[in-house]
């Protein structure tokens, strides 16, 4: 559609109004929330994490579909296997998804030739948590992105947008919309499920589904900071390109390794890099309960330095008393629907004034403004809104409430029930580490619950920050197969993946680890495993058999001498078991790592088609085994059941 020259014109003004409130938020990037004279450019500490694309959806719950690994989150944009108008990108809080939306509205604003907004007439980002009870797209765009343009209208708007060539809209946090449950037909809900702006791209970050997507929505993935990862923010962010500095940094984060699976969340690792280098002298921290209260303690510190003696002192008193915190951070949190954000008034009436300006100076709570309930057409009210800096705070000050609760409770799984720890993992983990008595109770309720008990041990880990205190559950846990599903949670391959690596770290046999449908490939450093939910496992050395299953799964040449170079850093390996996967035909025998020859390492596989085979080492082609993987001529050999074998025996034989 052509537009009249006044319009013309209004639609540059429509395009600089949104780069300049772009701009704004993009150039205000804040990696400690305590120090507020420290804001970067997004373009100058954004890092890309693991992204990972469905390329076939589950067909029902607890079903495998088909996940892929991703180079760079342009992919998402760029692949023509994802070619799609609409996108959701999923990810756990702190994972980054606000901040790549920033980063693509930088791409956007600065014409970055190689970025996938580069040929986008109009962008549009909306945080959704600000919402409010707009319905309306158009009156969010000029509420939150124009305010400060008042020579373009909301009818004038309408026509810019569709006439635009290319349209892209970013919905930032499906999950904190205040819209989000209810039967609303509104904008947001309707361009979801395509109803309107069919023809628009559009992209929508959330750490869960809606329950009404199209079959036609791409689903990405945010995983989180790896290894490499690690190195480029250090480098990009904090040090540039001192490679003493760098190491430092990371010499550090490996000294408190029981932080290295929270450093995986971007957000954390962030804050983490900038104090340990701002810092030089660091804690070797033994919980991350203890590496939490560490990181309050700097934030308190960095305020104290701001006032006389005698205010420090009174600060102190408040760092030790947040009674009225806790309770409201505790009631956000029981919820069946989880109250993340509060009105400012009613939330500074609870804890006071003067605690409520300091949460705030300290970087604890942020504030927002949000549409209010009683705006009336295009008379538009804004009503402040108050939130902790990263859910994780929420559940800090939450576990001091629910240590006194649980202290003087009786039965705790009524007063438990809104409180998932596959939800909430770190609320209880705290929980246990401030309070023995308190964690003693809660370790016996998690212990109780399906797949709680590997948690539990990470609890009481937690509680006495002493490897020793746990040593006998992890010998139990590992003198049997240990399985890690990718149907289970992610807190419970989370715990387990941990527990292994202590189990390595202290030399204690690991008897077998079942890697059932996580498709496992190995990084860059070829020193971890990563599995389908993007967690991964590092080498460990005490392992004794490590069996990968999946249903029709491949691997190329590549991807299998990766597997068989990690397999043959783990030291005590004695059998490497491949089911239902189909294997490369030959193998170099270059790619085989001579120590896996040398120790005679049992490599083999299963499938329906090929039933049996083992790898041979020397020669790289594969021979026709038992179904415990031996050859003919070997002590043990079943020669009777050698080629009269099913899936379903092999099964069965695993379970034994």
């Amino acid at each position: 559609m052509e537009l009249n020259p006044d319009l013309q014109e209004k639609k540059q003004f429509l395009i600089d109004g949104l780069k300049k409130t772009y701009k704004s938020q993009y150039d205000a990037i804040q990696p400690l929330p305590y120090i507020k004279d420290r804001l970067y450019c997004v373009d100058k500490v954004f890092v890309e994490g693991g992204v990972d694309v469905c390329l076939a959806p589950e067909l029902t719950p607890g079903t495998r579909g088909s996940w892929e690994r991703l180079e760079s989150y342009k992919s998402i944009y760029t692949d023509f296997r994802l070619k799609s108008k609409r996108r959701i990108l999923q990810g756990e809080p702190g994972y980054g998804k606000s901040t790549l939306t920033l980063q693509l509205a930088y791409d956007w604003c600065n014409d970055v030739s190689n970025s996938p907004m580069n040929n986008v007439e109009i962008l549009i980002l909306l945080r959704l948590r600000q919402l409010g009870s707009v319905k309306s797209l158009y009156r969010a765009i000029k509420s939150f992105l124009l305010f400060h343009e008042l020579r373009v209208s909301k009818h004038e708007l309408e026509k810019i947008i569709h006439s635009c060539s290319s349209v892209h809209i970013i919905l930032d946090g499906y999950d904190e919309y205040p819209g989000r449950d209810s039967n609303d037909n509104d904008d947001v809900h309707k361009i979801i499920k395509m109803e309107l702006f069919a023809d628009f791209d559009v992209s929508l970050t959330t750490r869960y589904l809606p329950g009404y997507l199209r079959k036609e929505t791409m689903r990405a993935k945010l995983t989180g900071f790896d290894d490499k990862a690690w190195n480029e923010y250090i480098r990009k962010a904090v040090v540039a390109n001192n490679d003493e500095a760098v190491e430092e940094i990371k010499r550090r984060l490996y000294e408190n390794s029981i932080l290295a699976d929270l450093c995986q969340v971007p957000l954390i690792f962030v804050m983490f890099a900038h104090m340990a280098h701002d810092q030089r002298e660091f804690m070797k921290f033994k919980s991350v309960t203890e590496f939490f209260k560490h990181m309050i303690r700097c934030f308190y510190d960095h305020l104290k330095q701001k006032f006389k003696d005698n205010r420090s002192n009174e600060l102190y008193l408040h760092e030790m008393e947040h009674h009225e915190l806790d309770k409201i951070a505790f009631e956000g949190l029981n919820k069946k629907n989880q109250q993340l954000s509060w009105i400012k008034t009613g939330f500074c009436q609870r804890v006071g004034p003067e605690l409520y300006d300091q949460y705030i100076s300290i970087g604890i709570l942020v504030e927002e403004d949000v549409v209010s309930d009683d705006s009336i057409g295009n008379n538009v009210l804004f009503t402040t809104m108050v939130r902790f800096y990263h859910k994780l705070f929420c559940e800090w000050y939450a576990a001091y409430h629910l240590v006194t609760l649980v202290k003087n409770a009786h039965d705790l799984s009524d007063m438990l029930r809104f409180l998932d720890p596959f939800d909430l993992q770190y609320l209880f983990r705290f929980a246990c580490g401030l309070d023995p008595n308190a964690g003693k109770k809660l370790i016996n309720h998690l212990k109780r619950l399906p797949g709680g008990d590997k948690f539990a041990i990470l609890c009481i880990l937690e509680q006495t920050g002493d490897v020793n205190d746990i040593m006998d559950s992890v010998k139990e846990l590992c003198s049997h197969r240990v399985q890690i599903q990718k149907v289970y949670s992610a807190l419970l391959q989370r715990s387990t993946t941990q527990l292994l690596e202590i189990a390595s770290k202290h030399n204690i046999p690991i008897s077998r680890v079942d890697l059932d449908y996580c498709s496992p490939r190995v990084d860059e450093s070829g020193l971890n495993l990563i599995l389908q939910s993007g967690l991964s496992l590092s080498i460990l050395s005490s392992l004794q058999a490590l069996w990968i299953t999946d249903r029709d799964g491949r691997l190329t040449n590549e991807e299998f001498a990766d597997i068989l170079s990690y397999s043959s850093q783990c030291t005590s390996l004695k059998e490497l078991l491949f089911v239902g996967y189909h294997m490369p035909d030959t193998i170099p025998v270059g790619s085989i790592p001579s120590s896996l020859k040398s120790r005679n390492v049992k490599v083999w596989s299963y499938t329906d088609s090929d039933g049996n085979r083992r790898l041979n080492l020397q020669t790289g082609q594969w021979q026709a085994c038992d179904i415990c993987g031996k050859l003919p001529g070997e002590e043990g050999f079943d020669g009777g059941r050698f080629y009269q074998l099913s899936l379903a025996k092999l099964n069965q034989a695993r379970r034994k």
